[in-house]
C-alpha cells in the first residue's frame, strides 16, 4: 500500500483527501518510481475544479511531474536500470508514494541537481520553452512579453527569452516584490498589470511597435489588451485562461498586421518523444551549468495538498511549488 492524495468530487482545495491505496501495477513498457518530489501546477487545480482542457474521470490522483529513483522495470523495457534517478511528465497519479511512467520518456536527472530542481523543470519548463520557441518562433533581437513573471512559467520563460536571444524582455507582475524578481532573473521592464494604462506603457517601450513574442495565461481583458501591444508579424502564445474568462475576437483582425495568435497544450508534446526528451534534456543542461536558475518557493509534505492549492490559487507563491511524499 501507499499514500496518495485523491479527489472524489470536483470543487476547491478541501476536496482533497489523503487516502491509502494499492501500489500501482507496472505494464510491460512502463517503470514504477519512487517519487521524491512532485511539482505543484495550475493543471492540477484546473483538473480538480473540472475545468482542465481534457477530461477528468473521477475518482482522480493529480499530479503530473515526478522526479525520484526507478524500483521496478517493465519486461520489455530496455535501457533502464533500477537505482537510476530520473524526471518525466505523466497523464496522472503523481501525487502519491509510487508512481508509473512510459519507460520512453524518462530523463536522467544529472549528478549535482537535486531531486526538487529536477521537478521544476518538466511541465513549467518546458511549458517556458516550447512557447517561445517552438510556438513563438523567438528570434535573436525579438521582444518578448511576459505575463505573470514571477510564476513558474514567468520566471524560467523570462531566462529562456535572454538565453534564446530576445532583445528586450517585458515583464508584467502584479506588485513591486514579484517585479523585482522578476528583473532579478534578467527582465529589462517591469510593469504592474494591475495599474490602469499597463498596455500604453509596453507601447511606449517599443516606441509604438508593439511586442514580436507575447506569453499569455490570464484570459478576458488581459487577452485583448495584450492583443492590442503585439507588433505586425507578431505571436501570440495562449497556455492558460487563470481568470477562468474566455476571450472573444474577430480572426480577420489580425489580417491587418500578419499577427498570430497561437494556442500551447504540453500534453501534446509529450506525445512528441523527439521533441519531449530533446528540450528537457537541453534545459536540464542549463540547470547544471548555471545558466538556469530555479526558484524554488516551497516545499511541502503530501498531506498539505489543501494548503498547497490555496496559495497557489490565492496567488501567494513565487516560483515553483513542491510536495514531497
Amino acid at each position: 500500500m501507499m499514500k496518495a492524495v485523491q479527489f472524489k468530487k470536483y470543487g476547491g482545495p478541501d476536496v482533497l483527501g489523503l487516502i491509502d491505496m494499492d501500489v500501482p501495477q507496472v505494464g510491460e513498457k512502463e517503470v514504477l518510481i519512487d517519487v521524491k518530489a512532485i511539482g505543484v501546477n495550475y493543471a492540477d487545480t484546473a483538473r480538480r475544479e473540472g475545468q482542465y482542457v481534457v477530461p477528468t474521470p473521477l475518482p482522480f490522483v493529480p499530479g503530473a511531474e515526478i522526479a525520484g529513483v526507478v524500483t521496478e522495470v517493465g519486461k520489455n523495457v530496455r535501457g533502464v536500470e533500477k537505482g537510476k534517478r530520473v524526471v518525466t511528465l505523466i497523464e496522472q497519479g503523481g501525487y502519491a508514494e509510487y508512481a508509473v511512467a512510459p519507460a520512453k520518456g524518462l530523463i536522467p536527472i544529472p549528478d549535482g541537481v537535486e531531486f526538487e530542481e529536477a521537478v521544476a523543470l518538466p511541465l513549467q519548463g518546458l511549458t517556458a520553452y516550447h512557447t517561445l520557441k517552438t510556438m513563438g518562433r523567438l528570434a535573436q533581437g525579438d521582444t518578448v512579453l511576459i505575463h505573470a513573471a514571477a510564476g513558474g512559467v514567468g520566471l524560467l520563460a523570462v531566462q529562456l527569452a535572454k538565453l534564446f536571444g530576445a532583445g528586450k524582455v517585458i515583464a508584467t507582475a502584479s506588485n513591486e516584490e514579484k517585479l523585482l524578481l522578476a528583473q532579478g532573473m534578467g527582465a529589462d521592464h517591469l510593469i504592474n498589470y494591475t495599474e490602469e494604462g499597463w498596455e500604453k506603457k509596453i507601447l511606449d517601450i517599443t516606441d509604438g511597435q508593439g511586442v514580436d513574442v507575447a506569453l499569455e495565461m490570464v484570459g478576458g481583458e488581459v487577452f485583448h489588451k495584450t492583443l492590442d501591444c503585439l507588433a505586425t508579424f507578431g505571436r501570440l502564445v495562449i497556455y492558460g485562461a487563470a481568470s477562468g474568462e474566455q476571450a472573444q475576437f474577430y480572426p480577420s483582425s489580425l489580417m491587418k498586421k500578419n499577427q498570430s495568435v497561437i494556442g500551447f497544450f504540453l500534453p501534446q508534446i509529450m506525445q512528441r518523444p523527439e521533441l519531449l526528451e530533446s528540450s528537457l534534456e537541453e534545459l536540464l543542461g542549463y540547470v547544471s551549468f548555471g545558466e538556469l536558475e530555479l526558484k524554488i518557493w516551497g516545499a511541502y509534505p503530501l498531506t498539505d495538498a489543501t494548503l498547497v492549492h490555496q496559495l497557489l490559487q490565492g496567488r501567494e507563491t513565487t516560483g515553483k511549488v513542491i510536495l514531497t511524499p
